[in-house]
């Protein structure tokens, strides 16, 4: 087994790229990431290449584990084919041992096989964040119901829009418990600069947003869905996501993809209706 580390993210991006697209889907953060630095439009926060952990391990049947990390966020890794090689794994976890590795957001088997061998060798415990399915849809469903219209969020939605965003963040990201505004709101409009996110409008009034986030090849990545407490139970949310679904279908994606929190079954009960099926489960796991 033979250990590469990377400092050019085009090498990276030409050696990995085609395998990683072998399950498009399953690889949407480490795809989306490469894509990001290979193109090089935007170095914004951790999306400069120049801090990134990018390493492969191959054997003389070529790359057999691929692992990229954009500090402060977690190492994703694939398995080639989602054959899990314990020599790669440990010539993985050998080839990083000067490097710190705040927990692993992968494919849910080869997420724990790696948490269990890196901490065992570091002396380190773990834990699970979040327990997440992927999601895909190449089809919405035609029974969705279907309320108001869909439009591109804006400077005009500033004076809502960022306590969506908190709100969203404080109910899905890392067990966060509270929200706060900045008072700065120039990361707001950095997101809204996109021109990714949506919002929904029933009799003009906002009532749920959806958007975009990585967009692959074929498939094009779903999230940031979220609907003010008082405006749920309406079918909101499940219209705003197949509105935007099949836009993104019309756009020429053959697939779109999402991930969901396995704890809220009302979330993934919405998008099974919308027309998602399951293509594997990962986990968020952290190392302490």
């Amino acid at each position: 087994m033979r250990f590469k580390l990377y400092t050019d993210v085009h090498e990276f991006y030409r050696d990995t790229y085609g395998i990683l697209m072998r399950h498009e889907a399953q690889n949407m953060i480490s795809l989306g990431n490469i894509i990001i630095g290979h193109e090089g439009k935007d170095k914004t926060g951790w999306r400069d290449p120049v801090n990134w952990l990018m390493a492969t391990i191959s054997d003389v049947n070529g790359i057999q584990l691929t692992a990229v990390m954009t500090p402060p966020h977690n190492i994703t890794l694939y398995a080639t084919d989602n054959i899990i090689n314990s020599d790669a794994i440990d010539c993985m976890i050998d080839g990083l041992k000067d490097h710190e590795i705040p927990g692993v957001t992968t494919e849910k088997v080869l997420a724990e096989y790696f948490a269990e061998k890196y901490t065992a060798q570091k002396g380190l415990t773990f834990k699970t964040i979040m327990s997440q399915r992927i999601y895909e849809l190449k089809a919405v469903n035609p029974d969705i119901k279907q309320f108001g219209v869909v439009r591109l969020l804006d400077e005009k939605d500033m004076y809502f829009f960022p306590y969506w965003v908190e709100a969203f963040n404080a109910a899905n990201i890392y067990g966060k418990t509270e929200m706060s505004i900045p008072q700065d709101g120039k990361s707001y409009r950095y997101q809204l600069s996109g021109q990714k996110l949506y919002v929904l409008e029933d009799n003009g009034i906002p009532v749920s947003m959806a958007g975009y986030t990585r967009e692959m090849q074929t498939a094009i990545g779903v999230a940031f869905v979220y609907t003010p407490p008082y405006y749920r139970g309406k079918g909101y949310a499940s219209s705003c996501v197949a509105q935007i679904s099949q836009i993104a279908l019309d756009k020429g994606f053959t697939k779109c993809v999402l991930y969901t929190d396995l704890l809220n079954p009302i979330s993934n009960s919405i998008y099974k209706k919308i027309g998602y099926r399951p293509v594997c489960d990962s986990l968020m796991l952290e190392f302490k």
